[in-house]
């Protein structure tokens, strides 16, 4: 089938929320590659790292349903505004602050415009796009929020070569350019007034209840993966600009993805992107903890993260017809977007610091996997009780008995993962065991190799 060409006023609105996303996820990834930069300048803990990444998923969480609300009272070019006049602010406020309470307070309110950017913005796109190409669309934004992710470290890098204070200072003026850029573009139509009741009631819609579970689920992902990956880099002696450089170029495999993921919702349905990604998720996620050399781990996250930031996409578009379908207000419908992304994500990166430094990286990266596993199974088990529905249509590019080889050998070594090299973690990790070697408790910690002790033998 022939796609309609795009209006010129359509194109201006998508290149407008593009650079709008891009700016927000570029400040919002910054803090990557300088994550051990301010461990050591604010002395925190690998526990208190992990809230300060927290904070901003955190701010998201508390201003995701008024974001929401916002839209509908205020319209959603007015909430974009409101939420870039807080996102200029407190990003300003973070590159001069070296007090981890400053920090934490600065991210959050980072958070809290986020959420307002997010639900007016992709709201606006959503409304305005076809109804057959607004997978592509909202993938092509996506696409543009990954390339924000991808130029985010090198930010990062660049600010801890020049300083934090000027290097996020320019997030005010990127600000302010976008505020007046948001009076250029077509107004939007009017949004449509409701309630939580409304919000609340439409969860219970299947394309719209699958659609913020893979949100959350890619979240709770990212909340691991932000905190552990580059404190795992950086004691295997990785730099902060190779750090950035390994999330740089997974981004850019990212972005290029997302559109391509946008389009397969369309035309197959959102279910062949979904299971590609959560193969790649259990995979990454196994992977991750266990490797002990930076040259066998900077590959696996390049080419494994993208697994977890292509879920974004079909579930975005899962969350918006949904909306469609319970006649549920876009903006409304992106703020329960944001509301289950900042839990995950605010939960797992304070959570997984935490957890990581009493047990092993392994446990939650292990848990991790679980989830994406379970998700696997349940849409598969969704996909056969619901035929062949519109969101649902298409089958796996994979060969079945392919998908089926590698669901169960992932299975078997998560199975294997949790139920004996946890344990045997915790255990090594709570009661020191004898005949270890020095040195050993603290790749145990991280997850790194170490072998069981052996018991001598009767010769002695």
């Amino acid at each position: 089938m022939r796609r309609l060409p795009l209006t010129r006023p359509l194109r201006a609105l998508l290149l407008f929320v593009c650079v709008l996303v891009l700016v927000d996820t570029m400040f919002f990834t910054a803090l990557t590659p300088l994550l051990p930069h301010y461990t050591h300048v604010a002395h925190l803990s690998k526990a208190e790292a992990g809230i300060l990444v927290a904070s901003y998923p955190l701010g998201t969480l508390v201003g995701a349903l008024p974001g929401g609300l916002l839209t509908g009272r205020l319209g959603y070019r007015t909430t974009v505004l409101l939420g870039l006049a807080l996102m200029g602010a407190s990003t300003l406020v973070f590159g001069w602050a070296t007090a981890a309470a400053v920090l934490d307070s600065a991210r959050f309110v980072q958070g809290l415009g986020g959420a307002c950017t997010w639900a007016g913005g992709m709201a606006w796109l959503a409304t305005e796009a076809p109804p057959e190409r607004r997978g592509e669309m909202i993938g092509t934004a996506m696409g543009a929020a990954v390339g924000g992710a991808l130029f985010g470290p090198v930010v990062g890098a660049i600010a801890y070569e020049v300083g934090t204070g000027p290097a996020f200072a320019s997030a005010a003026v990127a600000g302010g350019v976008l505020m007046a850029l948001a009076f250029a573009v077509p107004a939007p139509r009017q949004a449509v007034r409701q309630g939580l009741r409304e919000a609340f009631a439409a969860v219970g819609d299947r394309r719209l209840g699958t659609g913020l579970w893979l949100t959350m689920l890619a979240g709770l992902a990212f909340g691991v993966l932000d905190v552990l990956a580059p404190l795992r880099m950086a004691d295997l002696g990785v730099t902060a600009l190779v750090i950035a450089r390994t999330f740089l170029a997974s981004a850019g495999v990212e972005a290029a993805l997302s559109p391509v993921a946008g389009r397969a919702a369309d035309r197959r349905g959102a279910i062949v992107p979904v299971r590609c990604s959560l193969v790649g998720a259990v995979a990454v996620s196994l992977l991750a903890p266990t490797l002990a050399s930076a040259w066998a781990l900077v590959p696996v996250l390049i080419v494994g993260m993208p697994s977890f930031g292509t879920l974004f996409t079909p579930a975005m578009t899962l969350v918006s017809e949904g909306a469609q379908h319970q006649r549920l207000d876009q903006g409304l419908a992106f703020g329960l977007g944001n509301l289950v992304w900042a839990a995950g994500q605010a939960v797992a990166a304070a959570g997984s610091g935490a957890l990581a430094q009493a047990t092993s990286d392994l446990v939650p990266y292990s848990l991790l996997a679980a989830a994406c596993l379970a998700t696997l199974g349940l849409v598969r088990i969704s996909h056969r009780s619901a035929g062949p529905a519109a969101t649902f249509r298409g089958g796996s590019p994979l060969p079945h008995y392919v998908t089926k080889v590698l669901v169960a050998y992932m299975a078997d070594r998560l199975v294997v993962t949790l139920t004996v090299d946890v344990p045997y973690l915790i255990a090594a990790r709570l009661v020191p065991a004898p005949g270890l070697c020095p040195g050993t408790h603290s790749r145990l910690r991280h997850g790194g190799p170490a072998r069981r002790p052996v018991l001598a033998s009767a010769t002695g």
